[in-house]
């Protein structure tokens, strides 16, 4: 994106554990984005700013520990500001690194305190989680996969200040859980490619190709989950988020388009997403853009009638230090995405079995979908059948273009029931027109997850009076008033056959 005529502004905290890298890496990340031709700049941790003045946390009292939170988070509110307002005013792209962010006040009071705080302060999590930063890294400390290298300056490879920093490192990821863009670089490579897996990651979201000029060997894994999912408590801490796709109208063989509106407790943030085709070697770059709620509702017009608005409940975790992403799809839907669950991280095990035993294992996991065009959210959405369809996306061909015809199938002898994987319509993807409540045809409300209704109370939304037990205000009324009830039933979708 350095070189579009539309200036960047990339905002990214760094945060983790004690010697995690967290200095290197923003040093790492200034040179490279330097070299590209941007401006850097460098945002320090406020509490280092504080702390140096004499505080000492042993000696507040709970009172005076719980106000000084506090301040600090208002001071690095402000300090980041001046930064930011700088990168807007700014003549070049621009990368603002965050030595820590607002979030990491949360992992040093308790959950209650956090809560008072927060509503004291008119603050919620989505804006200062979700809207202020672009993307979040955590660094794994290396108290936790690289004790050998483990030191500060107090002591060095105690166990009992190897066990404070694990403790730590936990505390500054999990008050991160929940950001759409949040990676973790954990300590499975020596040092120098843990950097550069830093710098790929921030180039990847931000959609600059580096070419072989790093080495990389994370890629995103896409795994099928079977359905019904385990109850709350089986689940590490998380993040339960709403969130609603919709793909807009675009030359489908140069890019793909589509908005995604993504909350909490009636509070959201809005990112546009262009996924560009290479027109020689069909590989693509996803760039995505922060929006105002304005500029959303002024986009939703742009809808392409050819797709389904998809809704998806959404559970991030951390399990094993890696992160993952459980997408639930919800009512309204296609019947083929009924019942319908997918496990989403970023992995460097490319062994198979080796992958499949890392996985958290609460879960069941039917097998690996990544690069399946079966189960692409854009093919997902599709209100054609695929089998006629001439806008199902198949991957590329073996010159690496992309292919958007009919699967390779003939038109002859049509199979009117959908068969992905083997499985007829009646089963898609081996869950029946009832899974946990996902058969119900109603369209007014969520389904039964886990045994629960989720009636989800937004109150007015942004402007927008959202009715109680109805996820997503406009994008749900106009799915209603678009679609008959009919349109939801039995699929006529061809037999589709997948290479897995």
């Amino acid at each position: 994106m350095a070189n579009q005529s539309q200036k960047t502004v990339y905002k990214i905290v760094l945060t983790g554990g004690p010697c995690g890298g967290k200095t290197t890496g923003q040093s790492r990340l200034s040179t490279f984005f330097e070299n590209l031709g941007w401006k850097v700049f460098r945002v320090p941790e406020t509490a280092t700013v504080l702390l140096s003045g004499g505080v000492k946390f042993a000696d507040l009292s709970p009172d005076e520990a719980i106000k000084f939170q506090e301040n600090l988070l208002k001071t690095m509110i402000q300090i980041e500001n001046t930064f930011f307002e700088l990168g807007r005013t700014c003549q070049r792209n621009c990368l603002i690194i965050c030595d820590r962010g607002a979030m990491d006040a949360s992992a040093f009071i308790s959950k209650e305190k956090w809560e008072t705080m927060m509503a004291a302060n008119n603050w919620n999590s989505v804006e200062l989680r979700d809207n202020r930063y672009n993307h979040i890294v955590h660094m794994v400390s290396a108290a936790n996969g690289a004790e050998d290298f483990y030191s500060t300056e107090d002591h060095a490879c105690r166990s009992e200040g190897v066990e404070l920093a694990r403790e730590l490192d936990y505390n500054a990821a999990a008050a991160w859980i929940g950001h759409p863009y949040f990676d973790v670089i954990d300590n499975s490579t020596d040092f120098d490619k843990k950097m550069n897996r830093l710098i790929a990651c921030v180039c990847q979201k931000i959609g600059i190709d580096t070419g072989d000029r790093l080495n990389v060997n994370s890629k995103k894994r896409k795994f099928l989950v079977k359905s019904p999912i385990p109850v709350d408590t089986e689940f590490p801490p998380f993040q339960d988020f709403d969130v609603v796709h919709n793909y807009l109208q675009s030359d489908l063989r140069k890019a793909q388009v589509r908005l995604r509106k993504r909350g909490q407790k009636g509070h959201w943030s809005y990112i546009h997403t262009l996924r560009k085709f290479h027109p020689t070697n069909g590989q693509s770059v996803e760039v995505r853009t922060q929006l105002t709620h304005r500029d959303y509702l002024n986009m939703l017009p742009q809808r392409d009638d050819a797709h389904f608005t998809i809704f998806k409940k959404r559970r991030c975790f951390i399990y094993n230090n890696q992160y993952y992403q459980l997408d639930i799809y919800r009512q309204p839907t296609h019947p083929r995405c009924r019942g319908l669950v997918l496990l989403e991280t970023y992995s460097a095990t490319y062994d198979q079995d080796t992958l499949i035993q890392s996985l958290p294992k609460f879960l069941t996991i039917e097998k690996e979908v990544t690069g399946d065009p079966a189960y692409s959210m854009y093919n997902l959405s599709l209100k054609e059948d695929w089998k006629t369809s001439k806008k199902y996306y198949a991957g590329t061909d073996s010159n690496g273009r992309s292919k958007w015809s009919m699967n390779g199938h003939s038109d002859s002898k049509p199979d009117h029931r959908c068969k992905v994987n083997g499985v007829s319509d009646e089963k898609v993807n081996g869950h029946s027109e009832k899974v946990n409540g996902y058969g119900s045809r109603k369209t007014g409300g969520y389904p039964n997850v886990n045994g629960h209704r989720d009636t989800n109370g937004h109150g007015h939304v942004n402007g927008a009076n959202i009715t109680n037990g109805k996820p997503h205000g406009v994008e749900l009324q106009n799915f209603q008033s678009n679609h008959r009830i009919e349109d939801l039933g039995t699929p006529k979708i061809a037999k589709v056959a997948v290479k897995t």
